[in-house]
């Protein structure tokens, strides 16, 4: 009888241990929901159950608001993704990307700049936001993702899109020796070009002005006076993958096409037809580049 209970009593250790798993909570955090997709195992690779929560990072005394994906497997570092939005987005951009990358193994964080929209669930002003603010807070979110129990931070690749793209592939250039990786989706090299083509000095720009779709203030566009993105972002020496469409009117093909010219190292996967951002099909096979990209980054493997 005693042999019996001690091994109910290990039985139940370790199912504590697998439901328990996961990355460590910091104070104030929300709990976590278990997401009701299921997982499944098939020929080719494992599929894990994931966790969502609320998650906070503090940057300069500013919230920043974000979704934490956590795959359901304990006691294994496992390497992690920031997902950063574009110019007027949110989180949710990144959604349908940090699914299919938990399901997969990988802890994902999906977040909202600070100003990043007028509906941002993070602090500050769409008035107090620019491309080097939002590098601020992706700098934040790094240094805490980076310091979870669970995460890799050995294997640890930033993934943006549009605006976001650009922050991250300046973030990139600030901490190549941090940053494994990063997958650029059709980002937007073009704004420092659109600054500079709106106003050829500061006494120009007004304390507002509505570009685009929102509201941004002197801050967004004084810093990128005379910058060069390009040259700036060159210093990542590692491989990077840049995602665009063909019939983006945003921003256009050419400044992806362009990158090439600067990177050490990249490779650029044209999807046809797709614009501005990636729907059904198009999604899809974005995400199957982003998935090869990672597998290869992590073996070690060139990307082409």
């Amino acid at each position: 009888m005693n042999n019996r209970k001690g091994i109910q009593v290990l039985l139940l250790a370790v199912l504590s241990l697998f439901f328990l798993g996961g990355c460590g909570r910091g104070e104030g955090e929300a709990e976590s929901e278990e997401n009701p997709r299921s997982a499944a195992t098939d020929q080719e690779e494992i599929l894990y159950d994931y966790n969502t929560q609320d998650y906070y990072v503090e940057r300069d005394g500013k919230q920043i608001y974000g979704v934490l994906y956590t795959p359901d497997n304990p006691g294994e570092k496992m390497p992690a993704v920031i997902f950063s939005h574009g110019f007027g987005g949110n989180y949710q951009v990144g959604e349908p990307y940090a699914r299919e990358l938990a399901a997969r193994g990988f802890v994902v964080y999906c977040f909202d700049f600070c100003g990043g929209s007028p509906g941002s669930r993070s602090d500050g002003s769409t008035l107090e936001m620019s491309v080097f603010t939002e590098e601020a807070d992706l700098e934040a979110v790094m240094e805490d993702i980076q310091g979870l129990d669970c995460v890799d931070k050995e294997n640890l690749f930033l993934i943006g899109t549009s605006q976001g793209g650009a922050v991250s592939a300046i973030t990139g250039a600030h901490h190549k020796d941090e940053v494994r990786g990063m997958v650029l989706l059709y980002p937007a090299f073009i704004l420092a070009e659109q600054a500079n083509e709106l106003f050829q000095s500061p006494e120009e720009i007004p304390d507002t002005y509505y570009h685009l779709w929102m509201e941004v203030g002197r801050a967004y566009f004084e810093p990128l006076l005379g910058y060069d993105i390009y040259e700036d972002a060159a210093a990542y020496d590692k491989e990077v993958l840049l995602l665009h469409g063909d019939q983006d009117s945003i921003v256009p093909l050419s400044y992806s096409e362009k990158a090439l010219e600067y990177y050490p190292s990249a490779e650029l996967k044209v999807i046809s037809g797709a614009g501005h951002g990636f729907y059904g099909e198009n999604a899809d096979l974005a995400v199957g580049y982003i998935l090869e990209y990672l597998d290869k980054r992590m073996a070690g493997l060139p990307l082409y």
